[in-house]
């Protein structure tokens, strides 16, 4: 049976051009959570990591420095490396915009030592809030032809969902030496996404609970659809090549759910209306994501081009 200690959680954080004073809130509002915070940073520009050093040092933890920007996936695998090369049971995934809620790890390890007695669980996670939105957001099982939004209506709720952001999820390294670690041909988008589906195919549960909160930030921006009929959260070009590419690879993988693919493949036509129709720069957009389509058929991985980028 396994030791549900929060000093057996190792915070993994992953940086990119991060905000100095933001990231130095994240990792004390986690520190006191966990045994030790660790920071993977892509090769950022500017000499902010000599300020985090001794802050890192103080709570048992490391910045590893990447000689260049490897990706979301990468950075998480180099932290969960350390992790488990220094001992820990257990990773918690943290972005840089994260912020982990007062016992946020407390309750997501009580609800892994609960959940585990029933069942064979593969990693829990929070519910989260983006400040701009006006309701935390909701946990998904997925069907066709619409997915099942699952909302906590109480704190003591923990809901069975088919995937879980990578940030604030739980995951005992136990599980990922035998599902695998994240991807890094994927580089950033779809990343949990493709983790869940294979874990959720090698027989693990996965489960959003209730009773632990995060702030988190999707996407970067809210942008007013036309004709007053919602909000979209709107993305960069380079981020949209990695969407449009990285749904095709999915599709491609066998522990890939087949509804979701079916609902998936409609979206893919969705996005390319909404980005290179109605959302500028329409023209980049759209020339960034059919060049993500084009490279997904490829099976291209990594990076985005470099000459998409020019």
């Amino acid at each position: 049976m396994g030791n549900y200690s929060a000093m057996t959680v190792c915070a993994v954080i992953v940086s990119y051009q991060p905000e100095l004073q933001s990231l130095q809130q994240l990792v004390s509002a986690v520190a006191p959570q966990v045994g030790a915070v660790v920071l993977v940073d892509n090769a950022s520009n500017g000499v902010w990591q000599q300020a985090l050093s001794q802050t890192l040092a103080a709570c048992r933890g490391a910045l590893l420095r990447q000689p260049c920007n490897v990706g979301l996936a990468a950075a998480q695998n180099a932290g969960i490396d350390w992790a488990r090369s220094q001992g820990f049971q257990h990773v918690l995934l943290l972005d840089q915009d994260s912020e982990p809620g007062e016992g946020m790890v407390v309750a997501l390890l009580m609800a892994l030592q609960n959940l585990s007695c029933e069942n064979l669980v593969g990693a829990v996670g929070p519910r989260f809030h983006d400040r701009r939105e006006d309701r935390d957001a909701p946990f998904v099982r997925i069907g066709f032809p619409r997915s099942q939004k699952l909302w906590c209506e109480s704190d003591k709720q923990s809901i069975a969902c088919d995937f879980l952001i990578s940030s604030g999820a739980l995951i005992p390294i136990e599980v990922l030496d035998r599902v695998g670690a994240m991807d890094a041909g994927l580089f950033i988008d779809n990343v949990d996404m493709e983790w869940s589906f294979r874990a959720r195919a090698k027989g693990y549960a996965l489960y959003g609970v209730c009773s632990a909160t995060m702030h988190h930030h999707l996407g970067d921006d809210r942008r007013a659809l036309p004709f007053g009929v919602g909000k979209i959260v709107v993305h960069g070009p380079s981020r949209l090549y990695y969407m449009m590419r990285n749904r095709l690879r999915l599709y491609g993988m066998r522990h890939t759910p087949w509804v979701w693919i079916a609902q998936d493949v409609p979206r893919v036509l969705v996005k390319l209306f909404l980005f290179g129709v109605l959302i500028g720069p329409r023209w980049r957009n759209l020339r960034f994501m059919l060049r993500g389509l084009l490279d997904g058929l490829r099976g291209r991985q990594g990076a985005c081009p470099a000459d998409l980028l020019r």
